[in-house]
């Protein structure tokens, strides 16, 4: 079968003097017969292409499952009367929910389940689930949880009775996906986050347990097309924190939980570049802030006095405090210092970092923990180590092991090695690096290599240990993961070096690493393979034109590459929230600037490595047109003979196939096709 070759119609695009052809823009219309017609031309392609690496494919697909474990338990977390955790059975597609009554950890093992909520029992075979958050009314007796079955940001409420374990009629759609739900302290009353056409979450809306949807009141509305609202509860459950919020820019009002007919409070009003978090700690509120802190500041206030402002500890620029966790006994800070996450410890004015034994880590503290906890609970794992839960003893700083999370199948963590690396970018700048392989791997000289990074928004690639690698690993492939710029690993200086006009350090980042790892001989371009999704997408995309001939294959994942045309379109969901983040090409230094690393437009007739496509055709996030236009150039204009495959999901969204299982199939194919490529065998 010939790939297939989309037809051309003329439609250009100009603005500032300049004109963008762009041929395939017909490819926006999903309502257009031939469009799904495309779509589905290229997805039995894929299938053609794919067809010889079926038996290559359910091998890696075994492995995987090899690596499931019987059972997947977390670490009960209590609150109130109960410990809630979730468990994964080795058969199942999603987790279960479950609590147990009990006065004490040490009782558990004595004391029945009761399940909260089991999505296996929620999906349908073949169909799309997402479940994202839950929340329990401080009573314990009624669950909220939001569900999407077609891969959008539109979720719908449900409320459970946990008594009679039936859903009430209260049933709320279109709220966003995630921080768009909390309980006033009574149960009486629901707030939630609404999205508009563009699925922006932008209203506060209130809700009377057993009313009517319609007779809802709108409490707050955020009109600045730039601007999300996302709420949370603090930890104390006192106060629900409203937050609006630009990339740069935050603004915060309180709702008092105990009185939830009493209006909105506001903080601090939206400065423009001021960002700032706010939690509650007994009679004072806390306030985590990047004025005059690039790295952010903790500072506290009294309730009965919030103009009043007092320094918590003194400030020091090498750590980037990120998150707060405010318990009865302690206050806990969670941020990064040298490049790893860390976690601090509020002791007579100054924080004490938690020290750990390896030299690459991640920790985090685990979400939804009583604030009268004398035990907080915090994840550790690295590249080699699965992910151990401890119990932190607030009073005597003591750490108890509680939890090694299984791993299935025969994994000796003494065969592999984790390294840090530092690469040196076009303007000076380390770059650091996390690499993972299996002792011997580098023996006989480079070895087949997997390069990810991700480097937007400030997100950040830690180091963490997944056991679907380790049949990657016994194969002889090494794992990098390279944090360019964009990302925050490095402190708040290090995303804004790679955001805005400072976005193309993220791809010479990318670039300088791949370099590097051939110059030190752990590999070779024809043996080196780059993944990346989303924005991550964009940037191996990117990385394509720029120095393609670095790489046999490129994996772009969902990928953001029509940069110029989605964001001058303001209709298209979540553009104008990334004008902070891209620039807006309205502004003609932004145009030219994104335009020129943009991988839609700068296509060229040259030779492409192999290259693995996907898309969701229900994805809100990156549209399915723009890999399906990036794609389609490629195609009309590359000059190699090497493949080039698109694969659309018609039935999902940003984040694929839903259930652990159709996950695993769709990685195994992804991999079969990088091995097959890279020479690897996988027999």
């Amino acid at each position: 079968m010939k790939p297939p070759i989309a037809k051309r119609i003329p439609h250009p695009h100009e603005l500032h003097g300049d004109v963008r052809e762009d041929d395939f823009y017909w490819l926006r219309d999903r309502t257009n017969p031939e469009v799904i017609h495309y779509l589905e031309e290229e997805n039995r392609y894929y299938d053609e292409i794919m067809r010889p690496l079926e038996k290559q494919t359910e091998l890696i697909y075994q492995s995987m499952l090899d690596r499931v474990p019987d059972s997947e338990v977390k670490v009960p977390v209590q609150h109130g009367p109960y410990f809630y955790y979730s468990r994964l059975d080795k058969n199942k597609q999603y987790p279960i929910y479950a609590r147990k009554q009990a006065t004490s950890r040490d009782l558990l093992p004595k004391v029945p389940e009761e399940v909260v909520l089991d999505l296996n029992e929620l999906a349908k075979d073949g169909e799309y689930l997402s479940v994202t958050m839950q929340r329990m009314s401080t009573d314990h007796n009624r669950l909220a949880y939001l569900e999407n079955r077609d891969g959008t940001d539109r979720y719908t409420i449900h409320v459970k009775d946990m008594k009679t374990g039936e859903l009430l009629s209260d049933r709320i759609p279109d709220v966003f996906l995630y921080g768009s739900m909390e309980w006033s302290r009574c149960g009486e009353y629901i707030f939630y986050i609404t999205v508009d056409k563009s699925q922006r979450p932008y209203q506060l809306w209130r809700h009377r347990l057993g009313s009517d949807v319609e007779n809802d009141q709108l409490i707050f509305e955020e009109k600045d097309i730039t601007f999300t609202l996302s709420m949370y509860k603090s930890l104390s459950g006192k106060f629900i924190f409203v937050h609006s919020r630009s990339k740069t820019t935050s603004e915060i009002r309180m709702i008092d939980a105990d009185s939830p007919l009493s209006p909105l409070q506001l903080l601090d009003g939206r400065r423009e570049g001021l960002e700032y978090d706010v939690e509650h700690w007994g009679d004072e509120l806390l306030i985590l802030t990047n004025e005059g802190a690039p790295n952010f500041q903790l500072l506290r206030c009294p309730l009965g006095d919030l103009d009043s402002r007092v320094k918590v500890a003194p400030y020091n620029e090498d750590h980037y405090l990120q998150a707060m966790y405010p318990f009865r006994d302690a206050l806990l800070i969670f941020g990064r210092e040298n490049g790893l996450t860390q976690i601090w410890v509020l002791r007579e004015g100054e924080l004490q970092r938690i020290e750990w034994d390896e030299p690459l880590y991640t920790v985090s503290i685990l979400s939804d923990q009583s604030y009268e906890t004398a035990e907080v609970l915090i994840q550790y794992e690295s590249l080699l180590t699965p992910k151990t839960t401890y119990g932190l003893n607030l009073l005597t700083g003591e750490k108890q092991l509680l939890q090694v999370a299984p791993v299935s199948g025969e994994y000796d963590r003494s065969r592999f090695r984790q390294e840090q690396l530092w690469a040196i970018a076009e303007d000076g700048a380390k770059v650091p690096m996390n690499i993972v392989y299996q002792e011997g791997a580098l023996r006989s000289g480079p070895a087949p290599l997997i390069l990810y990074a991700y480097g937007s928004y400030g997100a950040n690639s830690d180091p963490h240990f997944d056991p679907y690698r380790i049949p990657l690993l016994e194969k002889g492939i090494i794992w990098v993961t390279v944090q360019v710029r964009g990302g925050s690993e490095m402190g708040r200086s290090w995303y804004e070096d790679g955001k805005m006009q400072n976005k193309r350090n993220t791809f010479t980042d990318f670039i300088a690493a791949a370099k590097y790892l051939i110059e030190q001989g752990y590999t070779t371009s024809s043996k080196m393979a780059a993944r990346g999704g989303s924005a991550g997408g964009l940037l191996v995309g990117a990385v394509a034109n720029m120095a393609g001939e670095l790489f046999q294959v490129i994996v772009p994942a969902v990928p953001f590459v029509d940069v110029v045309t989605t964001m001058l379109d303001a209709t298209i969901p979540l553009t104008t929230l990334e004008w902070d983040e891209w620039g807006n090409p309205q502004n003609r230094d932004d145009y030219f600037y994104m335009k020129s690393y943009s991988p839609y437009d700068n296509v060229e007739a040259k030779d492409y490595p192999h290259m693995y496509v996907t898309t969701g055709l229900n994805d809100p996030r990156v549209a399915y047109w723009e890999p399906a236009k990036w794609v389609a150039r490629l195609r009309a204009v590359k000059t190699d003979d090497n493949v080039l495959v698109l694969k659309t999901n018609m039935g999902a969204g940003h984040f694929g196939a839903s259930g652990r299982f159709n996950h695993l199939k769709e990685a195994a194919a992804c991999y079969a096709f990088i091995l097959n490529k890279l020479g690897v065998a996988t027999e």
